[in-house]
């Protein structure tokens, strides 16, 4: 799942993952009349929406995407062609920290996990049609970037992250100036079961809360070196990028990495959820939002790197947090490159974004589900799935890691 609870508004990355279907808009205030009054400006948002006409993305439209073919060999497929890894290397030794991705074509996107085993409730429409794709080769980080990274990061550079800012008067008018305190959004179990129908019942924004303080200023991460750095809104994971000599990778990128060479498969590990009944990933167990019982070892988030990798050395391609990609989000931007007459290389993503459920709302993607995935509500630990976030909000389940150009 994936909260974007954005400070001005923002809905689940699910279905609004991240899950990928939600953005939260959980603005910067703890304080109910705030709450209401973005309940209410969410409410109007997607009433303006339907009323312009704006596009809405359904299973019927993705899935009744018809193959075409102008002569330059298969473009497009709802099924799963074979991968066609790149044979150049790099040469000189790997840059710390990273691994090779060779890139080739293959093909993107995710069929309708609800008729499969573990395969959760929403048919991911935004991830269709099944679509070719080239990327070139690039390194990437075997890990996230973790909290020890980040800290050498500010401390070299003195840098102030969204969520430690103050908000401005002028770009939240109306709010009572008590309210412009700087913090963010933060996962909050419930003491009993609720309906799964707002993710409002779970998330709130806590006042103090960043990448010092994951859930709130008694919260720190003393200890916890190697545990991703969290609480980081695009603009923080592009800056530490930045100051890396790295960027943040295309979601392209991003899911030619996380399939390891393979063709089609479900997960990072493979097509078996639980293959001899061992947890490959940390995600939620137990009945959400209650209680997260840590079957899989870790109730909440785990250090980097405690699952196998997958085939190219890449550890925590699902679970654990999300990650920041490039790209904006449009809940249609595969149908626009399924239309095109021949296979994309290298795409960047729409030019701008749009979600039909807070159009109004910039949103990046998400990729790889966190530690608060399930399938009771979010199973976008599944390559191919895709979450959003809107840019300037960050949680305490979303970090990120980097790629680079061959050197």
């Amino acid at each position: 799942m994936n909260p974007k609870a954005n400070r001005r508004s923002s809905q689940p990355s699910q279905p609004s993952s991240g899950a990928s279907n939600w953005l939260w808009n959980v603005g910067f205030v703890a304080c109910v009349a705030v709450v209401v009054w973005a309940l209410m400006t969410i409410s109007r948002n997607q009433k303006e929406a339907t009323k312009a006409g704006a596009p809405s993305t359904t299973l019927e439209t993705v899935d009744s995407a018809k193959k075409t073919n102008s002569g330059k060999g298969p473009v497009r497929s709802e099924k799963f062609e074979p991968t066609i890894e790149n044979t150049n290397k790099p040469t000189g030794e790997a840059p710390k920290g990273m691994v090779w991705i060779p890139g080739g074509e293959f093909s993107m996107g995710c069929e309708d996990p609800t008729d499969k085993p573990n395969g959760g409730k929403d048919p991911m429409v935004d991830t269709r049609p099944i679509h070719r794709v080239y990327v070139d080769g690039f390194w990437m980080d075997t890990t996230e970037v973790t909290n020890a990274q980040y800290s050498a990061f500010v401390e070299a550079t003195k840098y102030i992250t969204v969520a430690e800012r103050t908000p401005k008067a002028e770009d939240f008018p109306g709010a009572p100036i008590e309210n412009l305190v700087a913090g963010s959004t933060v996962f909050e179990p419930t003491p009993g079961p609720v309906p799964l129908d707002s993710h409002f019942r779970w998330w709130t924004y806590a006042r103090g809360a960043s990448w010092k303080h994951p859930t709130g200023p008694e919260s720190n991460i003393e200890g916890k070196d190697d545990y991703p750095v969290v609480q980081i809104a695009y603009e923080d994971a592009q800056a530490y990028a930045t100051w890396a000599g790295k960027r943040l990778p295309t979601e392209a990128e991003w899911e030619f990495a996380a399939r390891g060479g393979r063709v089609g498969e479900l997960y990072s590990w493979g097509d078996e959820f639980r293959p001899n009944d061992k947890w490959m990933a940390n995600i939620w167990q137990g009945q959400f939002p209650v209680k997260d019982i840590g079957s899989d070892g870790f109730s909440g988030i785990a250090p980097v790197a405690k699952f196998a990798p997958n085939q190219y050395g890449l550890y925590d391609m699902g679970g654990n947090v999300w990650e920041w990609c490039s790209d904006w989000y449009r809940a249609d931007y595969y149908r626009q490159q399924a239309s095109l007459n021949e296979t994309p290389r290298n795409p960047s993503g729409p030019s701008s974004s749009f979600d039909p459920a807070e159009p109004d709302q910039p949103k990046r993607v998400h990729r790889g589900g966190s530690f608060l995935c399930t399938e009771q509500y979010c199973t976008r630990y599944m390559i191919g799935t895709r979450g959003k976030g809107e840019i300037s909000t960050g949680s305490n389940h979303v970090g990120f890691r980097c790629v680079s150009e061959t050197k």
